[in-house]
């Protein structure tokens, strides 16, 4: 994914793009790796392959329902997948530390809409407050909406999901018009 924003950069003519405005937005897997896009720097190490010469920072994240600390959530039935996705053979291993967007928070990370359902059953809401907690602590601009009867995909739990779909997209829009336009 780094090497993916390296290259809309070196590109930015040919795609019309203004390379000082990525944004990104990904669910579950994909909102760890945004937010792994959002707070890693060259110094954490991942900054390999091609176009080098350009930056992989974005300048903004939505991160939807996506593992943020895998310490604190590879427990019990979780465990297995600190096994088999990232070989990881203790909870305490630090191939976890080091997959974690909460390792890398400093005070110059892009601001985050964080959007999680109350009834994820896959992703703990837990996971989302730990990420949001972090970020306002490092002096990250920060937003948490917690999404009422709402499982993982924002699947209906138990009632309608509120804030509703319509308004989710709607905040995610509003948002990226705020910190990319």
């Amino acid at each position: 994914m780094k090497c993916a924003i390296r290259h809309l950069r070196a590109h930015a003519t040919t795609y019309q793009l203004d390379p000082n405005k990525i944004g990104v937005w990904g669910g579950s897997a994909g909102g760890h790796l945004v937010a792994m896009l959002g707070t890693t720097d060259a110094s954490a190490g991942f900054d390999v392959g091609e176009y080098l010469d350009q930056s992989s920072r974005v300048q903004a994240v939505v991160d939807l329902f996506g593992p943020a600390d895998l310490p604190a959530m590879l427990s019990g039935r979780a465990g297995i997948v600190g096994r088999t996705v990232f070989g990881a053979t203790s909870r305490d291993d630090p191939i976890l530390v080091k997959a974690s967007p909460v390792t890398y928070i400093t005070p110059d990370d892009p601001p985050f809409l964080i959007l999680q359902g109350d009834k994820d059953t896959t992703v703990p809401l837990e996971q989302s407050q730990i990420l949001y907690d972090k970020l306002k602590a490092g002096g990250v601009n920060a937003a948490l909406v917690i999404v009422k009867n709402a499982g993982h995909g924002f699947t209906p739990a138990g009632g309608a999901i509120s804030p509703s779909r319509v308004e989710l997209t709607k905040m995610i829009g509003d948002f990226f018009d705020k910190f990319l336009k």
